[in-house]
């Protein structure tokens, strides 16, 4: 027998509460204040409201459509909606900047999934879920170049790497590769990206599901050399919610369900994960 979700008892117990104080012989209809529906505390009642980028790119959304429930980030996001109970014509999706929806202040959307890192210096803009995915660092290469035919750290340990500065993709590179060539950081992934076009440096590390999308996309005759071994401060990716909603401790919950149940592993694995065929670097 399947358990109810956690939105088919959230609903549940507010009912009971409703009852217990209009009394059983009450005629008196419940106002709108007092409907279960306006209390969840959702954008629109009844509606579960999902942001994501202005534009969403594989691997996360594929073909930038969102309700397809296509793409690593729209099955997590669909995942979470069935588990708080929500059908998936009851899921209506909006568009953000990243920064703008990081910023503080009322938002238009209960949770948007957009590849956030869980910060303490965001913390006090926005909530976070617990997290949905550790993000793991991958290294970058030109066919043909230095890098390729790499297979194990020690052949990245004399190579120039490049990173963006700050980043986990840049302390990862430090502490797991421990390369003798000092490192190259660049302001962005694009300069770090147009460094390597350029034959300036002979790899870069960025997050896998970037290293996906560049290989894929924008990096012509480029491959992942392999991933790196964790290192440094996880790069964990949260739901963002408004600071402090009502639905913080809702959505955390249903993240963790997904977790223990092994979800949110099938939909890493689907998409992001070993059937992809990078070599993990050791």
């Amino acid at each position: 027998m399947s358990r109810p979700s956690l939105r088919t008892v959230i609903v549940a117990s507010l009912a009971a509460s409703v009852l217990l104080a209009t009394g059983c012989a009450s005629g008196t209809t419940p106002s709108s204040s007092e409907s279960p529906a306006a209390d969840e505390g959702y954008v629109t009642p009844g509606k579960l409201t999902i942001a994501t980028g202005e534009t969403a790119y594989f691997p996360y959304v594929i073909d930038d459509d969102p309700a397809s429930g296509e793409g690593f980030e729209a099955a997590v996001a669909y995942a979470v909606a069935d588990e708080l109970g929500f059908a998936h014509d009851d899921v209506e999706w909006v568009r953000t900047s990243f920064e703008s929806a990081i910023a503080p202040g009322p938002k238009s959307f209960d949770f948007n999934i957009q590849q956030y890192t869980i910060t303490d210096e965001r913390k006090q803009a926005v909530d976070f879920s617990s997290p949905y995915y550790s993000a793991s660092q991958a290294v970058v290469a030109i066919e043909g170049g230095a890098a390729d035919g790499v297979t194990d750290l020690a052949g990245l340990k004399d190579l120039t790497l490049g990173a963006m500065t700050g980043s986990t993709s840049a302390t990862t590179l430090e502490e797991a590769v421990q390369p003798t060539t000092a490192p190259q950081l660049y302001a962005s992934n694009e300069d770090a990206v147009a460094a390597l076009k350029a034959n300036q440096i002979d790899a870069i590390v960025l997050d896998l599901p970037t290293a996906y999308y560049a290989t894929g996309v924008y990096i012509e005759n480029s491959f992942i050399v392999g991933e790196l071994p964790a290192a440094g401060v996880p790069d964990e990716w949260g739901l963002l919610l408004a600071k402090d909603s009502p639905l913080t401790e809702r959505v955390t919950a249903a993240v963790d369900a997904l977790r223990e149940d092994g979800t949110l592993a099938e939909i890493t694995d689907e998409w992001l994960g070993s059937g992809q065929g990078v070599t993990l670097l050791q």
